[in-house]
Parts: structure tokens; C-alpha cells; sequence
């Protein structure tokens, strides 16, 4: 079963494919137009829209559409962490040379669609995470560099090097995504003054 991410961190569990989606952000906000900016660049507002709306698109054409759209209201937030953690990910691997041939991602979808039922099972499965059919690909690569990493350094030592790369990055979230923690691996959207403020005053009622 392939079951949603909301860390970076790992655990023993993480042998299977997983797909995924907060360090506090710190020094300036991103510039405009960027939704994150991590490693002297950026992921801009519409590449984050454009995977948006490819899960949407996907969503809508699926007979549970309505239950998926209901259940992925941050899908915005969500689609950003994975972005940023395959990122993380990724420069992790590159760090102790493994980077998933195009023939060994094949060959983990070929397998993960025969133990989901088939591609289509499989497709659907990810679509409830918020990865677009187009993204599939992406998603199984990081699971296998992640799962590698787990083999090769362990539990501990791993989340150690997610937690190092992810600062020597240097990750800067828009606020509107929330803050990002380097420890945790995603993002939080902080509370709402107003909602502070007024939990603040029935509590001295």
C-alpha cells in the first residue's frame, strides 16, 4: 500500500514505495513570484500551479472526484513540500552517488503496478497523494534514491543527511505555503492573528 508522507524523515516502514509530501524560514522572504527558494534558485508560483492543476485535471476525470477534491484542500501547501523534499531528496543521493537509472524507476513502477492491480490501480493510488499520472515516474525515482539511502547509511544517519542538505540549501518558503523546518522535512502554516488573539481572550474570560 503506498501511503501519503508529510515528513522527510524515515523510518524502517519506508522499505516500500512511499510518495511523499519545516525548518523555520530565515532571512528574507522570496522574491516575488517564487513560492520557494532553495540552492540559488527558486520554484516559481506557477510551477507550482502548473502541478496543481495537472492533479486537478486528474481528480476531475476520476469517479471519486468529489471526495478527492474534499480531501486534499492544502493541495497547493502539499504539492510544494514534495517539490522541495524530492529536491532534498535528490541532492542527498547525488552526496553518496546514487541516482536511480531510468530503467530501474521502470522497473519499480512495472512492480508496484502488479502488486496495486495494474497501472490504472496504481495511478489511482497516487492521485489520492496529489501526484499527478504525469509524476509518477518522478515520485518512484525519489522513493528508490530515499530507500537506497535507508540501505546504504540507516534510519538515523539518513535523517541526519536530510536535515544537513536541507540547510546547506539554504530553503526559503513563501508564507503563504507556511514556514520550513530543516529538522522535519515539511511546512506548517502558522495561525492566524485573529485566531490567536481570540483564543487568547476566552481563555481569560
Amino acid at each position: 500500500m503506498i501511503r501519503r508522507r508529510t515528513a522527510l524523515s524515515v523510518s524502517a516502514a519506508s522499505a516500500l514505495l512511499l510518495s511523499a509530501p519545516l525548518l523555520t524560514a530565515c532571512g528574507e522572504a522570496p522574491r516575488p513570484g517564487a513560492a520557494a527558494v532553495l540552492d540559488g534558485g527558486r520554484i516559481t508560483v506557477s510551477e507550482l500551479q502548473a502541478q496543481v492543476k495537472d492533479v486537478r485535471a486528474a481528480q476531475r476525470d476520476d469517479p471519486r472526484a468529489a471526495q478527492m477534491v474534499a480531501s486534499s484542500g492544502r493541495l497547493s501547501q502539499d504539492t510544494l513540500i514534495r517539490m522541495i523534499q524530492f529536491r532534498v531528496i535528490e541532492r542527498a543521493g547525488q552526496d553518496h552517488g546514487i541516482s536511480p537509472t531510468r530503467r530501474e524507476v521502470q522497473r519499480a513502477r512495472a512492480s508496484a503496478e502488479a502488486q496495486s492491480g495494474g497501472a490504472k490501480a496504481l495511478r489511482a493510488l497516487y492521485l489520492q497523494q496529489g501526484i499527478a499520472p504525469g509524476r509518477i515516474d518522478e515520485a518512484v525515482r525519489m522513493d528508490l534514491t530515499r530507500n537506497a539511502l535507508l540501505r546504504k547509511l540507516g534510519t538515523a544517519k539518513v535523517n541526519e543527511v536530510f536535515t544537513r542538505t536541507s540547510k546547506a540549501l539554504d530553503i526559503r518558503v513563501n508564507p503563504r505555503y507556511g514556514k520550513w523546518d530543516n529538522t522535519q522535512g515539511t511546512a506548517v502554516l502558522a495561525k492566524e492573528a485573529w485566531l490567536r488573539t481570540s483564543g487568547g481572550a476566552r481563555e481569560q474570560a
